[in-house]
């Protein structure tokens, strides 16, 4: 499944990003793609999803493939057509975190992803929704991009209970 996702980001990618200014968004990339390392790296022994596929071998290696082909391709895309007025904006916003959100009901229905300790779908789409905000901020003013994941991701410990004693 995830082989498929990531070949439709490839193409979706190729189509619609925006790669003649891919040095403009290369930072948020990395932001994005920092994100992802720091969850499965602090969360390590307290997952609240894993991934599952029939093709590839584990979480680690499906999130390496998405963390390089769709956030990137994803990064190109949102922020290299941005619109400009607040209700475009708000309406490319649902669209994209909606493409995430399916994407991720999908998944969960068939099996390739299970979550843990607390964690549910409900939570994913709330997240979601914080990703798809803080991308566009990052692009535009990095240093408040990171205060607000900083924020997030502390509120994130406090409702989920995660102990700093559980980290490896």
């Amino acid at each position: 499944m995830y082989i498929l996702i990531n070949f439709l980001y490839i193409i979706a990618g190729y189509l619609w990003g925006d790669w003649k200014n891919w040095k403009k968004y290369y930072p948020t990339i990395l932001f994005f793609i920092i994100g992802d390392f720091l969850y499965n790296f602090i969360l390590y022994n307290d997952s609240m999803w894993v991934f599952h596929d029939a093709i590839l071998p584990n979480h680690t290696f499906i999130t390496i493939l998405s963390m390089f082909v769709s956030y990137s391709a994803t990064v190109l895309i949102y922020l290299g057509r941005f619109p400009q007025g607040w209700k475009k904006r708000f309406l490319w916003f649902l669209l994209w975190s909606g493409i995430y959100i399916i994407i991720e009901f999908i998944n969960n229905i068939l099996g390739f992803i299970t979550y843990h300790n607390g964690w549910n779908f409900v939570w994913s789409c709330l997240f979601t929704g914080v990703i798809f905000v803080i991308l566009p901020i990052h692009h535009k003013r990095p240093l408040l991009a990171w205060s607000l994941s900083i924020v997030v991701i502390l509120s994130l410990f406090v409702i989920f209970d995660i102990k700093i004693t559980n980290m490896k």
